[in-house]
């Protein structure tokens, strides 16, 4: 949208509104040693006819890659009309609604998005989203802990590899709040190992535990198991899921006999483009018993005195609208903008739609990691079922075969090397319903090439 600035003239007349003499003194609260004192390495402006043209060279460096990186933020075909009407203004211009009865097609978007996760997930309530994946995360970390009445260790321990960004989130959000995380990598053990690992937990005080499906890695989990043995212990169940999958895999609310606590995740895939990682978009969702512990705002639809229908704020479990202490939370301003294009996009496509993309995705990484296996010097280091990641072992740095397949336009994975290191040169590759049997050729010829000028 174009910006306008005001004129001189305008802001004189603002300013002798109320009374001030200039814009500086607006700001006379910060204190003289925090402010910049120049800004010498800004240069002076230019005019629109040389910015675009310094646009239109910097674009033309844009190098369009085939993308094989999925570590939590995924390449998803988007119908073209989730965007051209996220875009009209008075959704890209607005904010989170305050005042109910102002912003009754805001709230009926959100409404509407809460009804299809809570149908997604398997789950009774859905709130109005949060920030992304990994403070939805941390959030349900905390939700659990204020719920666990049972258990007084507020321990939490993940059953599965997570994104070590989300890990990172995680450990700075609860970290002076007297919570301990725990990880055991399962999906990296054999059955005999996974037992071992759960049988020494069997006695011990847990919180909560959280589940990733799939996990980091890829791996599909035995959800069911894992649900029942936490629950026997009453110990809540925090699911970790990826959305797309969801629509091909059992719902968390289905997990082991009576389904997780609670399910929350990154909303990304749900159309929302990659945007060199974001701005996204976390989901969450839980049972109802829990819904007081809820962070965020829920939409819920009633009548008024007219028996009109409309929608209205029915939970509100924030700072900013109960006393502060009793609030769950203070960072879950929900991502209205996002939240509108997954709730688009998800109307558009279906139910059906969903499972396609996501059995197609299921195909797609599948027949990747067969080509992959193939190649002289590869080996691919996944077994058991996997979703939209399989995992390859080099004989050389990741590192350096990444940067010699990005001069040939690919951007081949993710560096498991640093986070991983237990797993040697090893790759992390993602395939989506974006790709073709030419792209994974392509790919595959790439590599060959690389490897053998070594």
């Amino acid at each position: 949208m174009p910006f306008i600035p005001h004129t001189n003239d305008e802001i004189r007349s603002m300013l002798d509104t109320i009374g001030e003499a200039s814009i500086e003194n607006l700001f006379d609260e910060i204190p003289t040693s925090l402010r910049a004192k120049s800004l010498d390495n800004i240069p002076l402006g230019i005019d629109e006819l040389a910015i675009t043209k310094h646009m239109q060279e910097r674009a033309i460096l844009d190098r369009e890659q085939l993308n094989f990186i999925g570590a939590g933020s995924y390449e998803h075909f988007i119908p073209a009309a989730v965007w051209e009407l996220v875009g009209r203004g008075e959704f890209m211009t607005a904010y989170t609604p305050y005042q109910a009865e102002a912003s009754q097609g805001g709230l009926q978007v959100i409404y509407e998005y809460q009804t299809m996760m809570a149908s997604l997930m398997g789950l009774d309530v859905s709130n109005a989203s949060l920030y992304d994946g990994a403070s939805a995360l941390a959030e349900a970390v905390l939700m659990a802990v204020r719920a666990n009445k049972h258990s007084k260790s507020n321990r939490i321990v993940i059953l599965g590899s997570i994104a070590p960004n989300y890990a990172k989130v995680l450990h700075s959000i609860v970290k002076h709040q007297n919570i301990h995380i725990e990880s055991i990598a399962l999906d990296l053990l054999n059955e005999a190992q996974r037992s071992e690992k759960l049988k020494a937990l069997q006695d011990q005080d847990i919180t909560a535990v959280i589940i990733p499906q799939p996990s980091f890695l890829g791996h599909i989990q035995i959800v069911d198991n894992l649900t029942d043995w936490a629950h026997a212990k009453k110990t809540l169940v925090i699911a970790l899921v990826n959305p797309i999958a969801m629509a091909l895999l059992k719902a968390p609310g289905d997990w082991g006999t009576d389904g997780v606590d609670i399910a929350c995740g990154e909303g990304q895939p749900l159309g929302v483009p990659m945007s060199s990682g974001g701005p996204y978009f976390g989901f969450m969702t839980c049972r109802q018993e829990w819904v007081r512990q809820m962070p965020g705002r829920i939409v819920g639809r009633s009548v008024d005195i007219e028996g009109k229908p409309g929608f209205c704020l029915t939970l509100q479990a924030r700072e900013q609208h109960i006393r502060r202490a009793k609030a769950t939370s203070n960072i879950c301003t929900n991502q209205g903008l996002l939240v509108t294009a997954a709730t688009i996009f998800m109307s558009i496509i279906g139910p059906e739609g969903l499972r396609d993309k996501a059995l197609k995705s299921h195909h797609n990484i599948q027949a990747l990691a067969q080509k992959l296996a193939k190649v002289p010097g590869i080996k691919v280091v996944s077994k058991g079922p996997i979703f939209h990641e399989v995992i390859v072992q080099l004989p050389v740095p990741v590192a350096q075969v990444l940067a010699q397949l990005s001069e040939h336009n690919i951007q081949a994975g993710f560096d498991l090397s640093q986070d991983f290191p237990e797993l040697g040169n090893a790759l992390l590759l993602c395939s989506t319903e974006v790709h073709s049997d030419q792209d994974h050729d392509k790919l595959i010829a790439a590599l060959i090439n690389v490897l053998e000028a070594q």
